[in-house]
């Protein structure tokens, strides 16, 4: 299991985080896959996901927010699950000195995410 986080858009219209699991072996059919690389020291203020993807961390370590205040530390191995594609968003910055590189990988929100939340 790969540790990942899932951003959405909850009820009340704003962004949140949940902390979790995915197992590689079940990821759905990806309908797209890109790279992108950030400078360290970057950062990308309030956005919100253009599309339902996971981000897979290659190398930089970066802190995410969502506006009500939720943070958590993504590294390198870890996985993101943007699917906050509508509400108040989430920004980040690089805190270490390696540039964020990352894959996108575009999924259908039609078909189960490979999510397993934390127990509370």
């Amino acid at each position: 299991m790969i540790k990942a986080y899932r951003l959405y858009t909850g009820d009340d219209g704003h962004s949140h985080v949940e902390t979790g699991n995915v197992n590689p072996a079940d990821f759905n059919q990806a309908s797209a896959i890109r790279f992108q690389e950030s400078p360290p020291h970057s950062v990308y203020d309030w956005h919100n996901a253009p599309t339902d993807q996971y981000v897979i961390t290659l190398s930089g370590t970066l802190e995410f927010e969502t506006l009500p205040g939720e943070t958590f530390i993504l590294k390198p191995g870890e996985i993101l699950i943007a699917m906050d594609t509508t509400g108040t968003a989430h920004k980040w910055k690089l805190i270490d000195e390696d540039p964020w590189k990352r894959v996108y990988v575009v999924f259908d929100r039609t078909q189960p995410i490979n999510f397993i939340p934390d127990q509370k």
